[in-house]
């Protein structure tokens, strides 16, 4: 890293002020038997400067919303609002939005400041004003020194700076990107996962981030909404998303987990009491805005949040351990539990080894506190 990159004064918005609003919004293509409901009755709140991510499957619709958003698709039912005004209507370049695409779309005959200036040109914006920005966003994504390179001639790393500085150049209220880190090597993605985050900080606009890679976005949201089948499931803090997922697809899609059959006994503010099949009776979270009600219940567990133990008259799961899997820096342990279910546990590794577990071994699991939690379905 160099030194501190100057950068776009933030605009300071007031606590949740909406900067994009998506109220009702549906996009369907085809008709009769053949209709397919990419988006199906999203509303959503999109605050100003924060980072917010679009995450799901493949055609889920989250880049069919993002193309709403941005004026490629138009809505068949609803609106969109940018800053309290419907934009629904309006042509891509009457919004004030900048897309950075998959491929990025870069002139590769031109030079690396050329590129960048290229928006501001095609907005008539005075030569000088063109230079002090192009030199300025040059500067923000630390490409000076390659400013007169062609883009043929640089990597996909810096091809991907420089896209996001042609986006950032004309100042947009809100940048969308279409999966920018899907063409890029692993690490070259991680490091790009912070330059992102840092851009965003530095520049203070709202980014709304499509991707189907839940490390990404745990690592870079401010917020996450989670979609599936053209409507989303839940919209929360990374911590939200990962610890109390509402709905099994998200605790499924959003990394490992176990699934348990469990009762529900009684409730109360946020809180139950559930009988495992075991049945230990644990504290679990419930789903924030959900009727529940005393009766049979889907819980899960993340594996980190479970540990093994070998006293099994104080364990609230028992089962048998079918295989261990070393990761360096943790263990992976599948087991087969009493009831049948399986289950696995993951567990830090230490430097001496202590208290590993052997395959076939009978052995107890102990929860921590507030691991249960209790799935809306």
């Amino acid at each position: 890293m160099h030194g501190q990159a100057p950068s776009i004064a933030p605009r300071v918005a007031a606590a949740g002020e909406a900067a994009i609003s998506i109220e009702r919004v549906s996009k369907s293509f085809g008709g009769g038997e053949d209709i397919v409901r990419a988006v199906d009755d999203v509303s959503l709140a999109i605050r100003k400067n924060e980072f917010f991510t679009l995450l799901g499957p493949s055609g889920c619709g989250k880049t069919t919303l993002l193309r709403l958003i941005a004026g490629f698709e138009h809505p068949t039912r609803g609106r969109l609002l940018l800053d309290g005004q419907d934009i629904s209507a309006l042509p891509p370049f009457k919004r004030p939005v900048n897309t950075v695409f998959q491929n990025y779309a870069l002139f590769p005959h031109m030079t690396v400041a050329q590129n960048i200036g290229f928006g501001l040109e095609m907005l008539g914006k005075p030569r000088a004003e063109i230079s002090a920005t192009v030199d300025r966003m040059l500067k923000l994504v630390r490409m000076e020194e390659l400013k007169n390179r062609r883009t043929s001639q640089i990597s996909g790393g810096q091809q991907q700076r420089v896209a996001l500085a042609r986006a950032l150049a004309p100042q947009p209220k809100v940048l969308l990107l279409d999966e920018p880190l899907s063409a890029l090597d692993f690490k070259l993605r991680k490091d790009m996962q912070i330059e992102l985050k840092r851009l965003q900080h530095e520049t203070g606009i709202t980014f709304v981030f499509v991707t189907h890679d839940q490390e990404e976005a745990l690592t870079m949201s401010d917020r996450i909404a989670v979609m599936n089948k053209g409507k989303v499931l839940q919209i929360g803090s990374p911590r939200d998303i990962y610890d109390r997922p509402a709905e099994r697809f998200v605790a499924n899609f959003i990394g490992d987990t176990n699934f348990l059959d469990a009762e529900l006994e009684s409730f109360a503010s946020g809180i139950g009491t559930v009988r495992l099949p075991s049945g230990a009776r644990m504290n679990a979270s419930l789903p924030v805005d959900a009727a529940v009600s005393n009766g049979k219940v889907s819980v899960v567990v993340r594996p980190e949040h479970a540990r093994l133990t070998r006293d099994l008259a104080s364990a609230a799961l028992k089962g048998k351990l079918d295989t261990v899997v070393y990761f360096g820096t943790d263990t992976h342990y599948h087991l087969k539990l009493a009831s049948g279910e399986p289950f696995m546990v993951r567990q830090q590794n230490t430097r001496d080894g202590a208290a590993a577990f052997a395959a076939g071994e009978d052995v107890g699991i102990t929860l921590s506190d507030n691991a249960v939690q209790v799935l809306r379905d």
